[in-house]
């Protein structure tokens, strides 16, 4: 599977996790296209830190692993959404999604 096309537009696109079953967005990082082949190859998510320059795979120190069962490209071929089984919670501050800060909701 040719990958380049994914980073035409930049070196990094971001990547979009959501649990498999329940459709919850569990987080968003970003990739290059070698996380991303590394991603394919493992079926757990990798992603490149931005802070640290590096790569990593989502729960190499927690074990909180996310397992990859479907994987799509947007129509601008600029992001990635990932469908995945998470083990354990997604966010590092323990939560099951990085998205618990509420800006809004109507009532």
């Amino acid at each position: 599977m040719d990958l380049s096309k994914y980073f035409k537009k930049s070196e990094l696109i971001p990547v979009i996790v959501q649990d498999v079953d329940t459709k919850k967005v569990l987080m968003l990082g970003y990739t290059n296209e070698e996380a991303f082949k590394n991603t394919l190859e493992t079926k757990t998510v990798w992603f490149y830190s931005r802070s640290r320059n590096k790569l990593w795979n989502k729960g190499e120190t927690s074990g909180n692993f996310l397992f990859v069962r479907e994987i799509y490209g947007d129509c601008d071929d600029d992001t990635i959404l990932i469908l995945a089984t998470p083990k354990g919670p997604t966010c590092h501050t323990g939560r099951e999604s990085c998205f618990f800060n509420e800006i809004y909701k109507e009532n």
